[in-house]
């Protein structure tokens, strides 16, 4: 009997044994189903945000099939965050209803913004969303069944992602205390360890091997390589600049300075007002169409020279920044964009200059003062006053903007009632784009070529615009041959205005963006702006060229009469040297350009010792104060 009894027993034990050796099998395998199916969508989630990107199905192949591009580093990645949010949240799989919305919305947004702009989607660009939402009227009329799909389908979206996360929550299958932490202690030290390795400020090895390389002076290059993800990430530390190698007071102190004098070598304290004119370009350039009447024959009998902007269709910030600094762009992160990260002291400018002087130093601009961040910013570039939407007359519009006549005619205005000197920087924004048919009651400018309707109608709105642009530069020049006073007027154009397919279907550029590196006669094709300086007294300047918005400080300070250790002394011998400074190619006085100059072993002293005075006193400690910025230090002390 007994035998009976342990026979049974061993046949049960190993019932049970075999029992619970299945359940643990059991839950093994539905484990690494589990994980694979989260393997799956990450690389699924990966493909679709570069198809949406690239817009090309053998490029997003491409992408994963390259063992030297790291595709699967970022499906790597997205699997451990699609594990630790699961053990979060205590369901399989329920990450993926968050993570697929909040990485598909960014990649269309890329996908968009480079229709329209020449860059991919940055870190940066979420600082001035609301940029983009005040100007969300002008875009949806331009665009407006776009707008309604866009619109249509956010609600659909929410709509279906909230109906979607309340199944999930009652039907997924819930992880066990074990699961969540054996996830979390999986994927969370992973995640951290990777997150350390994408400064790319730091070499890693690791990340090396892993194929992710940052080219940060190539973004286009960056997103082409790395992918969109992994170079969204690479991009979130470009707020923070690094000092340049050997930076430090003995530097600064050996850059040499020679002592200027002071006042001017005019008559008189010359009244000084430079326009910054919206997408102001010269249409004619266009080939295999027409335009006449000449929609700029003013700015054509006065110009004198080019400006290089360093943007495209936008970022008219970046440009403005460079015009009233002196400082150049090509010195700070790709992508950044100084009013928004950088600007948060003061810092010397034309304004400051200006005001040590004893000008008057106003800016304005005929729309709401925080966009661009231009309220806080021109109080730390030191102007008196800002004149916005919010403190000037109503004023005429044509389309949705205030025109240039109404902006001219106050301009004057303010003008007329100054007794003492002033310096005016003014901003227009007439010529800003989409440009919509009917946006004038009549277009004057007859296009003539072989052109679609559409782009027909886009160019015409766009020369009506440079037509009543120049009209009113007209209107301000005869104002100021009256005056007494010398009164010294600056036009010129922050970028070429956004013409989309206008662009390839005349054959002047290959892609409806600039390119963002090429040959010298492409860049200057893509990025030339007219430049007027010119005098009541003396009449324009003669030929300067094509220059950066950096020199602007140089020729306005030169054509007033004035001497400054920065703005005229370092500043005037950079540009005996150079005419053009840009990321990607300088440009030389002869006229030779020098591509990737910034990669170059040695890069040349005098490029070096500019890098060096814009660090100082934009985020170093302002050892160049008393040598180069002495009358702005008098307004803004050293660690103010």
């Amino acid at each position: 009997m007994a035998s009976i009894d342990s026979a049974a027993a061993r046949r049960s034990q190993a019932y049970v044994d075999r029992s619970g050796s299945s359940v643990r099998s059991a839950k093994t395998l539905a484990g690494t189903r589990s994980a694979f199916l989260s393997l799956f969508i990450a690389a699924a989630l990966v493909f679709a945000i570069e198809l949406i990107v690239r817009q090309s199905i053998a490029d997003t192949v491409a992408y994963f099939i390259d063992p030297m591009r790291p595709a699967w580093t970022t499906v790597a990645a997205f699997f451990l965050v699609l594990l630790a949010i699961d053990a979060l949240f205590g369901r399989e799989h329920k990450a993926g209803l968050l993570v697929v919305p909040l990485a598909v919305l960014p990649a269309f947004v890329c996908q968009q913004k480079q229709v329209f702009l020449s860059d991919p989607l940055y870190p940066t660009d979420f600082l001035f969303g609301r940029q983009i939402m005040e100007l969300m009227p002008v875009l949806v009329k331009d665009r407006p069944w776009t707008a309604f799909g866009v619109v249509l389908g956010l609600i659909a979206m929410v709509a279906v992602i909230g109906l979607l996360l309340r199944y999930a929550w009652r039907n997924f299958p819930k992880l066990t205390r074990k699961e969540r932490i054996v996830r979390a202690a999986f994927a969370l030290p992973l995640l951290i360890a990777f997150w350390q390795i994408m400064d790319y400020n730091q070499f890693s090895w690791i990340r090396d091997r892993l194929r992710v390389i940052p080219i940060m002076w190539d973004q286009t290059e960056n997103y082409r390589h790395n992918g969109f993800a992994l170079a969204f990430a690479i991009n979130l530390p470009m707020a923070n600049v690094n000092a340049p190698a050997g930076y430090m007071a003995d530097a600064i102190d050996r850059i040499p300075v020679k002592p200027t004098p002071a006042g001017t070598t005019h008559r008189g304290k010359p009244d000084v007002i430079v326009l910054m004119s919206e997408s102001f370009w010269d249409p004619t350039r266009l080939p295999n169409v027409k335009l006449s009447p000449d929609p700029m024959p003013t700015v054509r009998e006065m110009q004198v020279g080019n400006v290089f902007s360093p943007e495209f269709g936008g970022m008219t910030a970046n440009v403005e920044f460079e015009a009233l600094t002196g400082f150049s762009n090509a010195f700070l992160p790709y992508g950044s964009i100084p009013y928004q990260q950088y600007i948060r002291n003061p810092i010397p400018s034309l304004a400051t200059f200006f005001r040590s002087e004893g000008y008057v130093s106003r800016a304005i601009h005929p729309f709401q003062g925080w966009f661009w961040n231009r309220t806080a910013v021109y109080k730390a570039f030191g102007f008196d006053t800002f004149r916005s939407e919010e403190n000037l007359p109503v004023m005429q519009k044509r389309g949705i903007f205030a025109s240039d006549e109404a902006l001219t005619k106050e301009i004057m205005r303010q003008a007329d009632a100054m007794e003492d000197p002033f310096f005016f920087f003014t901003v227009t924004l007439q010529g800003h784009g989409p440009y919509e048919p009917n946006r004038y009651a009549k277009n004057t400018i007859k296009v003539e070529g072989n052109l679609p309707e559409s782009d027909r109608q886009v160019l015409a709105t766009y020369a009506q615009g440079i037509k009543e642009a120049d009209d009113s530069l007209k209107m301000l020049m005869d104002w100021a041959k009256n005056r007494d006073r010398e009164t010294i007027i600056v036009l010129f154009g922050d970028h070429l205005p956004p013409l989309n397919t206008v662009y390839t279907n005349t054959g002047y550029m290959n892609d409806v963006t600039a390119s963002r590196k090429g040959t010298k006669e492409q860049m200057k094709a893509q990025h030339e702006t007219p430049l007027v300086v010119w005098s009541n007294k003396t009449g324009p300047k003669k030929n300067i060229g094509t220059i950066s918005p950096a020199f602007l400080s140089y020729q306005i300070l030169k054509q007033a009469g004035y001497e400054h250790p920065y703005y005229t002394g370092f500043l005037g011998k950079v540009y005996d040297q150079y005419r053009i400074l840009d990321r990607y190619m300088v440009v030389r006085k002869n006229g030779k350009d020098i591509a990737e100059w910034s990669r170059q072993p040695k890069i040349p002293a005098s490029l070096r010792d500019y890098r060096f005075l814009q660090h100082d006193m934009m985020f170093g400690k302002r050892y160049s104060t008393e040598r180069f910025f002495k009358s702005h230090a008098e307004l803004f002390p050293v660690g103010s």
